[in-house]
């Protein structure tokens, strides 16, 4: 049983409607007078992340004294309201911490669990063969035990300076007040609609009487999230993992609200009350790799981004990539995270449940062993994981395993930073845009379909795959939050959403900013391309149309392929970075989206410019 935590003042629930049109003029939480703006320069702490109202809810918590535990938990909470499509109480996620009076990075791993149902065979048909995936995304069977919530309680308990009642407190006002439904909004619930529409309570909540998106300028208001969040702040996260709340989570995964409007049947799934009473978000130990004399931290399994982000780096360590041809450095950039990407299929899931040789895999030596093959032509795809068991083998010594994955693309990152100098970088999801589709009845929050990560079933071949699913088992992830320190203190950190884009969205960056000198604006804002162990690299137009990519090709045999944007703008990018850069002492630039998905929004506490 977890510790009722002590309750904050809890605002009252207003009684509208869903949603309404909006007046001219109206502000939707109007809490700074700072606009959405990619860049913000100022003192006294920092916020950034995709959405406006939630980079605000974080602000607030700065100004009023909590810390950027307090700002990340209100922030990614309040996310939650504007951006339920990727965000909320029904997912988790990864949470990297540098804690700046003990000059230490301690990470939460608040990653889904597989409930206690679950097995190998879970997500393959009679035949043995594996079930189409939008099937089992839509559905009871993909929803994991969430660990969004028991991830901001830890957080706040240990390193936070407010309690958890008080951090949720704008979350629950902005739910209350409304925000404005915007172009990005409206995208992703065209992208969802099948979705939304195959749920009673997802219908009624995110769409139109007549089960259409809502318009833009639609104040969409969630009384229904309100009272759960102020529910949350009265008793702590007992109310979902030993209570009420867990309750109707369970019934909505045994019993899925199904509208009739769905194009298959929709799969119940097992989810229990004791399997969420048996749910904790514990600490994990960050991976860390040395890169040009700068500290990397990052999350270690289940999540698989710390470490290939650092095997990536460690290959690159063998070139200096800032005295060579930008092309010459990019083709060695696609082919160090061919080879990462290798190993981390081959190997990565979660450490308790496998053996991950996370030593051998962010070795410099082993490193050395997978640079030695990248030489002036690119590798074929699928390349072959290396042998990370010391001794290490040759250059070219493979292992026989080997196994793809299919992760949702779309999640969120934000940054928080305080005057003290305390970092949050926190990257969480409910995985593919609206998750499974399931909105929980009468409590304002979609749940994940987190349980998709998991590989549907052994590769062909035969050989062992470290992520399929188990009762009690966390998916492998890609999330990548990142914190990077100089000489001991904060530098900067990144992260993005993207799924195993996150990866190369990450690593891009680093490289931008690191090796290439880029500030973190132009590092975050260039043109992305993305290499994953794939016969071709996805690229943005204007990477794919670029005389590099030209010059990859006909150089060094690199070939990509377009995103686009089949079914809506937001699909033609990769990834959504967010960061925040030291300037020094007190002063900080927050860094979001110029572009990508409309725009992200940086904050800081106070502006200097």
């Amino acid at each position: 049983m977890r510790t009722r935590l002590a309750a904050g003042a809890a605002a009252a629930v207003l009684t509208v409607t869903a949603f309404m049109p909006a007046q001219a003029g109206m502000a939707a939480h109007p809490t700074s007078d700072q606009g959405k703006q990619p860049v913000a320069v100022g003192s006294g702490g920092a916020v950034t992340s995709a959405d406006l109202d939630a980079s605000r809810a974080g602000i607030r918590v700065l100004r009023d004294g909590g810390n950027a535990i307090d700002a990340a938990v209100a922030t990614a909470s309040a996310l939650g309201v504007s951006e339920p499509f990727v965000a909320g109480p029904g997912g988790g996620g990864f949470m990297v911490v540098y804690l700046a009076k003990q000059h230490r990075v301690v990470t939460i791993d608040g990653r889904e669990k597989c409930p206690a149902g679950c097995s190998e065979t879970m997500f393959q048909d009679s035949s043995g063969n594996p079930m189409d995936f939008e099937h089992a995304r839509r559905s009871g069977l993909s929803v994991g035990v969430p660990g969004m919530v028991d991830t901001w309680a830890n957080a706040v308990s240990q390193y936070g300076k407010f309690d958890f009642a008080r951090d949720l407190q704008p979350a629950i006002r902005l739910a209350q007040q409304g925000f404005v439904v915007d172009k990005n909004f409206q995208q992703q619930e065209q992208v969802s609609l099948p979705d939304l529409q195959s749920f009673t309570s997802s219908r009624k909540l995110f769409l139109t009487a007549d089960g259409q998106p809502l318009p833009i300028g639609t104040v969409l208001r969630n009384p229904d999230l309100a009272r759960t969040y102020t529910q949350l702040a009265a008793h702590g996260p007992s109310y979902l993992y030993d209570g009420a709340l867990g309750s109707d989570i369970a019934q909505a995964v045994q019993h899925p609200p199904v509208s009739g409007s769905s194009d298959f049947p929709i799969m119940p799934g097992f989810m229990t009350r004791q399997d969420l009473a048996d749910y904790t978000a514990p600490n994990r130990t960050p991976t860390h790799v040395n890169y040009r004399g700068l500290d990397v931290y990052g999350m270690a399994p289940p999540s698989s981004g710390g470490i290939t982000v650092g095997e990536a780096l460690n290959i690159l360590s063998h070139w200096n990539l800032a005295g060579e041809p930008r092309v010459q450095a990019l083709f060695q950039y696609l082919e160090a995270s061919r080879l990462a990407f290798a190993d981390r299929n081959a190997y990565i899931g979660d450490s308790d449940y496998v053996d991950v040789p996370q030593h051998g895999l962010l070795d410099p030596n082993y490193a050395a062993t997978r640079s030695c093959l990248i030489t002036d032509h690119a590798l074929s795809s699928p390349a072959a994981p290396g042998n990370p068991y010391p001794p290490y083998g040759g250059c070219g010594s493979t292992s026989t395993r080997g196994q793809a994955d299919h992760e949702g693309m779309h999640t969120n990152h934000l940054v928080t930073v305080d005057r003290w100098g305390n970092v949050v970088s926190y990257t969480n999801t409910i995985e593919q845009i609206a998750g499974s589709g399931i909105t929980v009845p009468g409590r304002g929050f979609l749940l994940n379909n987190e349980m998709t990560d998991f590989d549907f079933a052994p590769p062909p071949s035969g050989a062992y795959d470290p992520n399929l699913p188990a009762a009690g088992k966390r998916p492998r992830s890609s999330m990548s939050p990142t914190i990077v320190l100089k000489n001991g203190a904060f530098d900067f950190a990144v992260g993005s959403p993207g799924g195993s884009t996150i990866i190369t969205t990450v690593l891009q960056i680093l490289l931008n900013h690191i090796d290439f000198g880029m500030p973190l604006t132009d590092a975050i804002w260039a043109p992305r391309v993305s290499q994953r162990n794939s016969a071709t690299s996805q690229a943005e137009l204007e990477f794919y149309d670029s005389d590099l990519a030209k010059q990859l090709h006909d150089q060094y045999g690199e070939s990509f392929s377009l995103v686009t944007g089949a079914q809506a703008p937001l699909l033609t990018y990769i990834g959504d970075a967010t960061g925040v850069q030291s300037l020094g002492g007190d002063r900080y630039q927050a860094v979001a989206e110029k572009v990508r998905e409309g725009g992200g929004s940086a904050l800081v506490v106070q502006p200097t410019g």
